[in-house]
């Protein structure tokens, strides 16, 4: 299984897998924002549904990047915390 970024913007990056493209926002993904290309670029498919950036010790699952809505555990960390 061959998983590659294939894109890296100020807004986010594009994965590519099995012929399809997925775009992960900082807005959602916000543990990317200030990685290097190394760190970004660094993953692997675990399996059919599951990515793992091992320099960043992130791991997610295909349905999460496509629906982060989905998992309120993910929009809560992307919050910025209100003191």
């Amino acid at each position: 299984m061959k998983v590659e970024v294939t894109n890296i913007s100020s807004h986010g990056f594009w994965l590519l897998f099995e012929d399809k493209e997925y775009f992960l926002s900082y807005t959602d993904f916000p543990w990317f924002l200030d990685k290097t290309i190394k760190e970004i670029t660094d993953v692997q498919a675990v399996s059919k549904t599951h990515f793992y950036w091992d320099i960043l010790d992130i791991d997610l699952s295909l349905d999460m990047i496509k629906n982060p809505q989905k998992y309120p555990l993910l929009d809560k960390l992307s919050q910025p915390e209100t003191t």
